[in-house]
């Protein structure tokens, strides 16, 4: 199992880690995952949470490099990988923090975040997406937008991040729904035509948010909107505020979405109405694709 072992590339979330094992033809041999995210860890249990999952890949008498990015390398992680600062390419593997692993099988690399002085803004694992991005897309200029928990909003030019800002879309909307009122007005499900209404009004009158947020209920008590268009319009709400914050970021320029599809696709619908015609790229295969080109790299200068 481990003769043909030649790297594993790491993506260390909060709540999840993803391992892949590369053999020497550059192929995947096995893709592996735990909940062992950074958030449940302390600093001594990282080493012991990524042998749990690769040591049956490991060969004694071989050290076997490791590239990681994501959460590993933030201040609560396994040790704090440093930021580049904007304008910069999406950092490399020269920059690479190496943890302090004491098993001698492995060498740990974790990628650098990015950061930006003035507004204040930081991320981890989303330049490793778009370092993938752009290995693939090497004459892109214009806007990468990741969905997510903390949606991101990158401008590139000749192939440098220039300026970024991040919105809590993600995070309020699962606050919102598990944390106040709304959560006896509002379930999960599917009801477009109530997202598009919202994703309306929040462009809108984006300073109206928290009042048409207490409307959900008010229209559920009053006029029988059901749980999930209530879901849905606040979907919406959330994410038309954040693209009338935004606006800077998407209006005449090219736009491409990196993440989940299911996601992409609503922040694609949401911009088709603006005008925007926005490409979509997988989350999962555009991280792969930076942490194969960190590996290209590390060959090409050494351990």
């Amino acid at each position: 199992m481990t003769t043909n072992v030649d790297w594993i590339a790491v993506d260390w979330g909060t709540t999840n880690l993803r391992a892949w094992v590369f053999d020497s033809a550059g192929q995947i041999v096995a893709t592996l995952t735990s909940d062992r995210g950074m958030g449940v860890l302390e600093c001594d249990a990282f080493e012991p949470a990524l042998l749990a999952l690769i040591a049956p890949y490991l060969a004694d008498g071989q050290r076997t490099p490791v590239i990681a990015c994501g959460m590993v390398g933030a201040r609560q992680g396994w040790t704090e990988a440093t930021y580049a600062d904007v304008p910069c390419p999406p950092p490399a593997i020269d920059r690479a923090t190496r943890a302090p692993a004491n098993d001698p099988r492995i060498e740990v690399f974790i990628l650098p975040g990015v950061s930006q002085n003035r507004p204040a803004d930081v991320m981890r694992g989303e330049e490793t997406q778009i370092g993938g991005f752009l290995a693939s897309n090497p004459n892109f200029d214009g806007t990468l937008c990741l969905p997510g928990t903390h949606t991101k909003w990158v401008q590139i030019s000749a192939g440098e991040i220039i300026s970024f800002r991040t919105f809590m879309t993600g995070d309020l909307f699962a606050a919102i729904m598990g944390h106040t009122v709304l959560r006896h007005s509002a379930a999960k499900g599917q009801d477009l035509a109530s997202f598009d209404c919202g994703v309306a009004e929040g462009l809108s009158r984006p300073e109206m948010l928290t009042a048409r947020l207490f409307t959900l209920r008010a229209e559920g008590l009053l006029h029988g909107m059901t749980a999930v268009a209530a879901s849905e319009r606040l979907s919406g709400l959330l994410i038309g505020q954040e693209l009338a914050g935004a606006k800077q970021y998407w209006l005449g320029t090219q736009v491409a979405l990196i993440g989940g599809a299911a996601l992409c696709e609503r922040y694609a619908r949401s911009l088709s109405t603006l005008g925007a015609k926005p490409e979509l790229a997988d989350g999962d295969t555009m991280v792969l694709a930076g942490l194969r080109a960190a590996q290209a790299r590390l060959k090409t200068i050494g351990t």
